[in-house]
């Protein structure tokens, strides 16, 4: 992608804008697409929008807020004719991903996610602190339309919350990742990645639908995904098991079977949140540790040249170091 500031083609600020705004709608009709009532208002387990705008803004610059209020405009719109409520609600999907973002860049966050506090920051200010603007203003302007009575607030609120930050858990990472992802991957590891698609394949729908309540049968995936393929294997496999449990949540099969609206919800979203943060974080661990490993190397290699060059009487060569934005990235590959 280009970077927002880049302003060498005209119109490419429009164009990225519009195509932020129908990437943000797209992805809130896929969303809607699944859905559960909650206090007698209907939210949806996972908003992919606010992981498309958090992921937009990263890599294209805050400049691109205006496409996430359009796009957000548009998903209210498909609904129904917008009310006075729209002003808040678009105000609260737009001001939590721009929040997001202000924090992410605050605590130093890389968009590689090669390091633990980058998992955290996204975590906890890109996701649980930030969601919170959404979730206030969107409950808040219902209640105050009479749309929804007051007592059923903090269990909306809660459920749109969770929603929010599910969306910037699963699917920001995913699009940040596909921005630095190369192809096609080395043929070394086609053989495992064939594999571990099978047995996801073949795990995911069965934990997901099986009555003997097997979702915990996931967890043995993530964790073979995240170690052999670091974040491209840990966040897709964490996408497709949240999707597949959605699906059976809102269709009550499965180990959702015989649960009310509320526990499904809450099962759901326990469910959908820990394996997220195992992916994310566990797989950025591993990143981290392996760019140590290799840094090290890369320094005991070093010193043996210089090692080299005194036994031999010569001056050793002095390195340059490279420059800051030329430092080596961790691939997705394994060792």
């Amino acid at each position: 992608m280009v970077p927002y500031q880049d302003p060498r083609r005209p119109g490419g600020y429009a164009i990225r804008l519009l195509a932020v705004a129908a990437c943000y709608y797209g992805s809130a009709r896929l969303g809607l697409m699944r859905e559960l009532a909650v206090e007698g208002a209907v939210v949806t387990p996972i908003w992919p929008p606010t992981g498309v705008a958090v992921a937009a803004l990263l890599l294209l610059g805050l400049g691109c807020w205006p496409a996430i209020t359009v796009g957000a405009l548009l998903a209210v719109w498909s609904l129904g004719t917008p009310g006075p409520d729209v002003v808040g609600i678009l105000f609260g999907q737009t001001v939590a991903p721009v929040t997001a973002v202000l924090l992410l860049r605050r605590s130093g966050f890389r968009t590689d996610i090669s390091r633990l506090r980058d998992g955290l920051a996204l975590v906890f200010l890109g996701a649980l602190a930030a969601m919170t603007i959404s979730a206030t203003f969107g409950v808040g302007v219902l209640v105050l339309t009479g749309k929804l009575a007051p007592q059923a607030f903090w269990a909306v609120w809660l459920a749109w919350w969770v929603g929010d930050a599910m969306g910037v858990l699963l699917v920001t990472p995913v699009l940040l990742l596909l921005r630095r992802t190369t192809w096609p991957p080395p043929l070394g590891r086609w053989r495992e990645a064939t594999a571990l698609v099978v047995v996801a394949c073949a795990l995911v729908p069965l934990a997901a639908y099986s009555s003997l309540s097997l979702l915990f049968l996931v967890y043995p995936l993530i964790i073979w995904a995240a170690l052999r393929f670091q974040l491209a294997g840990g966040m897709l496999c964490a996408l497709l098991t949240s999707v597949l449990a959605t699906v059976a949540a809102t269709d009550a099969a499965g180990a959702f079977a015989g649960l009310s609206q509320i526990e499904i919800m809450a099962k759901l979203q326990a469910f959908n949140g820990a394996m997220a943060l195992t992916a994310l974080l566990l797989s950025a661990v591993i990143t981290e540790q392996r760019n140590t490993r290799r840094s090290v190397e890369q320094a005991c290699k070093e010193l043996v040249e210089v090692l080299a060059h005194l036994t031999a009487g010569e001056a050793p060569q002095r390195r340059t170091p490279p420059p800051a934005g030329d430092r080596p990235r961790e691939t997705d590959g394994g060792p």
